[in-house]
This record gives C-alpha cells, structure tokens and sequence, in this order.
C-alpha cells in the first residue's frame, strides 16, 4: 500500500499533488493504522510538543516509568527504545534515531507501536511535531496524555503563520484526555481553552523544594517538573520520581559537557532563536571567563527568518563567534552564514567581541577549541546528536559534534 501511495505521488504532476497532498498524507496514515492493526489501542500513548525540550521530557519521563518497572516504549530525536520486564521473556531493545526526523512517518510510527505493544508495553512516550500533525502522522495514534513544554516561532515558512503552527500542536491536544501544560508559556490560555477530561498547569517554581537537579537551566527544571506531574498522573511513587530526576546530569546532545576545566566544552542541539538564547543564559552563569560560540544554521529554505535573529542573540551573549556550515542542504552554506552575519553586525555592541568565519565545521571546532584559555567555555551548537551533515541533492555525510569536540580535543 505504501509503495503504491508514493509511485501516485511520483506520477502526478507537482502542482496537482500540492492540492492533494492533505489526502495523500490521511491516506497513507489510515493504510498504516489499518496494517498494523491500532497498536495503540493496546498502550496508554504519552505525546510531547513544543518548539524546545520534547526529547529531555521524553527521555526523563520514559526513565521514570523504566525504574518503576513499567514496560515502556519511547521515540525522541535521538533513538527508539523499548524497555520491558525479563518475565515477559521479551529483551530490551534500544537503537539511534537516524531518520533526520523527530517524528517517525505514519508506517515507521506504526510499526515501532504493534513492536512496542507485541513486547507488552504498558506505555508509550512520543514526541509529536507540528510537521507530524500537518503530515497526519499522528492520526491512527490513541493519545491518552498530552503534554505542552513551550511554543516559540518555528517553521513559519512550511505552516504560513505563528498562529497556524501553534494551531498544528493544538490538534494533538484534541485527541488526547488529559492535558498537562506550561503556564509559562505566552500561549497558554489559547491551550487551557481546549476541553480535556483533566488539566495540569505546571511551572519551573513548581518543583518541590528537597528536589536538587543536576541539570542545568530553567527550561530543564520546567521539563522535569511536566515529567513529574505526568509520573505522578500515571500512578508512580513520589521517591522513584525524585531518585530519576536527580540522577540526570544531561540528555545526549542537551548542554552536554564534553570536557569541564581548564575550560568547558559543550555541545547543544540549540537550533531557534528561543532555545539558542536560554541555552547562552544558562552557560553565561557558569563560565568564568569567555564564551566562544560555534554556530550556523539549516538551510534548504528552513526558516530562513531565524537566522539573522540567532546572529543577533549570539553577539548578545558570547565574547567570540566562528559561524560556520551547518546543514546547507541545496542552499549555499555562504550564504547562510551570511544571513547570520547580519545579525552579528546588527547587534554589535563590544569592542572586545570578535567573530570569524570558517565555512568548514570541523576546522570551526577545532579553532574555537584551542582559542580557549582558563575559564573559557566553548560551545557548539545546531546539531547535538544528529547523526549527519545534510548536503545537496539528498546527500548526507556521517556526523556527531561530540565525537568532532572529543576528536579535536585529543589534538589540544
């Protein structure tokens, strides 16, 4: 059904698809529920969306469950994993998310769903985007939770409008009976007007006090404190909540500390304006000396709004900026980094600031890191995890920031 579905779309000429794409994308989402029998059905579903923090609250709600000895299942950005007790005679399955996609399409998600609910999981935790919902990924899927970390402007240009992007999240609001929501958001009365059998509104100062995170960041206290109402919800022990959450040092990717001292290394998936300036606020309150910041932006037409603003908030917060590639997809990576430049110049504002560009990512990390002097902190962001560099024409070279500060540390 699937191969058929995509040679119509191949035939049919692109101005006639663009009209049918709606049905087009129902289509293979109801021919993928129906294949895969409604795994969901089987499971209590636990969906995630915001702009920021999706993957954190997946991962530290899915450890919860895991050390409450709940067979659950999980999908972020960074993998897919299945957890489940020894005596269902079922292993433990974990492996990386390589798709470039948060959100899994219709077959991908449904067929993680019939795995996960053949291995008798209890729950699943999902992180649900707003692209997933205009693409009706998430259709065929029984939410029973949805949880709202936050929504800042993002892909304006694939949905037209703020309004119509924060519209998309609100739909899987709709599917689901009980809400848990981020009081503060800027968009929160437009959610706590979506009817729900049960509402939670949460806040970063919500976390009890004998609560001590090792995360770092306001935003990670918000996601922690929407993994604890959820875990509370679903019926887990106070204790097994607090023990997780202060056992978490970092989510892969996620401020994540390659090397602390004589100066820190850090890598970030930081890639909207909103994520990129929390993320500098937090590092700024811990480094001693400078910050020397590693950044770019995605190309292929995404967003290209963002990119003189993420400029903008880099001359606010670092003492040095290399601009670099990214992920250029079929655009110019120079560009790019000139559109970010832009931001940069716009918001000059020290003497002491300096910024340069190196167009090649690698040699980026490798100058920003042997710049770097007692106290300094280095920070790379853009990509965290992914595992690729996306090029033209659909080329994609293999790709991790860690591994490239790991690498060029060993060079120091």
């Amino acid at each position: 059904m699937e191969s058929v579905l995509r040679l119509i779309k191949k035939i049919i000429p692109k101005p006639v698809f663009r009209f049918f794409q709606p049905y087009y994308h129902r289509a293979l989402a109801e021919a993928a529920m129906i294949i895969y029998g409604f795994p969901s059905q089987k499971m209590k579903v636990i969906g995630v969306t915001g702009t920021n923090g999706k993957t954190t609250f997946v991962h530290l709600l899915s450890a919860i469950l895991e050390e409450a000895g709940e067979p659950v299942a999980s999908v972020s950005s960074l993998r897919f994993k299945i957890f489940t007790r020894p005596d269902l005679g079922v292993k433990n399955d974990e492996w990386k998310n390589t798709l470039k996609m948060t959100m899994p399409g219709r077959f991908a998600v449904q067929k993680f769903l019939r795995k996960a609910a053949n291995a008798g999981c209890k729950y699943a935790v999902l992180e649900v985007t707003s692209e997933g919902i205009k693409q009706f990924r998430h259709k065929g899927i029984k939410f029973y939770m949805a949880i709202l970390t936050n929504v800042t402007p993002e892909h304006i240009e694939s949905h037209g409008t703020f309004e119509n992007y924060r519209a998309a999240k609100a739909e899987l609001f709709r599917e689901a009976k009980i809400h848990i929501l981020n009081g503060e958001d800027p968009s929160i009365e437009y959610f706590i007007k979506i009817p729900s059998g049960e509402k939670v509104i949460y806040s970063e100062k919500d976390l009890p006090k004998d609560f001590n995170l090792k995360l770092l960041g306001r935003f990670n206290a918000e996601n922690a404190v929407a993994a604890y109402h959820a875990a509370r919800i679903l019926g887990v022990d106070r204790e097994i909540i607090k023990k997780v959450l202060e056992s978490f040092e970092n989510i892969p990717g996620r401020v994540e500390f390659i090397q602390h001292g004589p100066f820190s290394a850090v890598v970030d998936y930081a890639h909207t304006p909103d994520a990129l300036e929390k993320v500098y606020e937090t590092l700024r309150g811990v480094t001693a000396n400078k910050m020397i910041c590693v950044l770019g932006s995605a190309g292929g037409g995404r967003d290209k709004w963002k990119r003189s603003e993420m400029g903008k908030i880099a001359a606010k917060y670092c003492d040095s900026i290399i601009l670099t590639n990214e992920d250029p997809y079929d655009e110019d990576p120079k560009k790019i980094i000139a559109d970010v430049e832009k931001g940069v110049l716009f918001s000059w504002s020290s003497q002491t600031m300096k910024y340069q560009i190196i167009i090649d990512r690698r040699e980026a990390i490798g100058t920003a890191l042997n710049s770097a002097e007692q106290g300094d902190t280095v920070i790379v962001t853009g990509k965290g995890t992914e595992p690729w560099m996306m090029g033209p024409n659909g080329t994609k070279t293999p790709w991790d920031d860690r591994e490239v500060v790991r690498e060029e540390l060993k060079k120091i």
